[in-house]
């Protein structure tokens, strides 16, 4: 996913700043289907622009499901389905995808009979949470009464139906749009957007907003976040950047771009009136 802020919501004027995640195009298209990504790989090519292209590179995370055997947090009220989702960051699925791919493992951990708890440690670092710490138990457990039970009952999610909509063309034209008012420190707008891409946890009137219509199925509804599961505090990591480089025909052009469109001086950010030009130039070379 990837996050676009706004300085708040336009018409709204006791709104504060507020962020709309969109999905990026390239978990299922080829690179450069995403019209984010397309522009900000450039940006890595500039060592004054790259605190700006983490800001909007895509954020990863995993969705999973599992029970929550035991827990220090106080929930006041319990789901009747105990099988929850999670949402993981990379580096709490990287403790995880190392144990599954590990061949010293008889059973996979997720085994219903031989399989093994994961044990989730929050340290911090710095200002941050730090789950690198979290760890598979040593000794194998299978699922007991109630979990067998409550699987019996309720079945077990198929997660790729929490998984975000593939963008329509229509769509990946508003994520452009809105992408480029991020950049420009412009408010959200809910006449435009509202029926695209909206901000979590605020209320958007619908009623005049431009029509979506895009002729894909309706996005799914987005993860709930556990109430009870520590895993639901871990911040997204961002992938690692910079992306692949580009060939030298188009380096060149990007290079005349900016130059053309972005003299700051040796060491100075460009600003976003800079920035801005440089995306509308090379969208309309």
């Amino acid at each position: 996913m990837i996050r676009l802020e706004f300085a708040g919501v336009k018409g709204d004027p006791n709104s504060r700043r507020v962020t709309v995640n969109v999905p990026c195009n390239e978990m299922w298209g080829p690179v450069g289907s995403c019209p984010v990504l397309a522009e900000v790989r450039n940006w890595f090519k500039d060592p004054s622009m790259e605190d700006m292209g983490r800001k909007y590179w895509k954020k990863r995370s995993y969705v999973f499901q599992g029970f929550v055997a035991e827990s220090s947090l106080q929930e006041d009220t319990t789901p009747d389905n105990p099988i929850r989702r999670f949402i993981i960051n990379p580096s709490i699925f990287n403790i995880i995808k190392g144990a599954l791919m590990d061949s010293d493992f008889v059973e996979l951990p997720t085994d219903i009979e031989q399989g093994t708890d994961f044990r989730l440690t929050k340290t911090t670092k710095g200002q941050y949470a730090d789950y690198s710490t979290s760890s598979w138990a040593r000794r194998e457990r299978s699922l007991d009464a109630n979990e067998r039970a409550a699987i019996d009952q309720y079945g077990l999610y198929n997660l790729n139906d929490y998984l975000p909509k593939q963008p329509s063309e229509a769509e990946l034209a508003v994520i452009a749009q809105m992408f480029e008012a991020s950049v420009d420190g412009q408010m959200y707008d809910p006449e435009q957007w509202g029926n695209f891409y909206r901000p979590g946890g605020v209320q958007i009137d619908t009623a005049n907003s431009t029509p979506n219509n895009s002729a894909a199925k309706p996005a799914a509804q987005s993860v709930p976040q556990p109430t009870p599961a520590p895993v639901a505090e871990a911040a997204p990591v961002a992938e690692a950047a910079p992306a692949p480089v580009t060939p030298p025909a188009q380096q060149e052009q990007v290079a005349e771009t900016v130059a053309a469109t972005a003299p700051a001086a040796e060491g100075e950010k460009p600003s976003a009136q800079d920035i801005l030009a440089a995306i509308r130039n090379r969208n309309n070379g």
